[in-house]
């Protein structure tokens, strides 16, 4: 007399499925990994509340020895206008990032929004999240 069930349960796990979310998961970060910077030039921001992104914009970094850049080519003060005019081109819906140094003279921040201001380009402070 054979007493043994029919229904037997098989103990090993299937990894497919857990190797497939691993997969996704890399994807995903790898894709936002590229898109978290705006400019390579390392300054310490400002902290603030409030978040703002943009895909059309400029950035220019402005850092704690006064040294201007435009997208992490070092421009000199006296061309940053003719310069950052070239950057955004004919069409001015590109937007200004001015990545100030927290520590940097209020004046150079004050000289990049004016220059935006008279060509009437739309600009952004950015600062550091709180």
């Amino acid at each position: 007399m054979n007493l043994r069930g029919r229904n037997k349960v098989n103990p090993n796990f299937n990894m497919s499925s857990m190797t497939d979310i691993v997969f996704l998961l890399l994807i995903f970060f790898m894709l936002t990994s590229t898109l978290v910077t705006v400019s390579a030039i390392d300054v310490l921001l400002p902290k603030a509340g409030g978040k703002t992104e943009n895909s059309k914009s400029i950035a220019v970094t402005i850092t704690n020895d006064s040294s201007f850049y435009i997208d992490k080519t070092k421009v000199s003060d006296a061309n940053l206008e003719r310069e950052l005019l070239t950057k955004v081109g004919a069409d001015k819906k590109k937007t200004v990032v001015i990545r100030g140094d927290q520590n940097v003279p209020y004046k150079n921040v004050m000289q990049v929004i004016d220059i935006a201001n008279r060509n009437k380009l739309k600009m952004i402070l950015a600062v550091k999240g709180k």
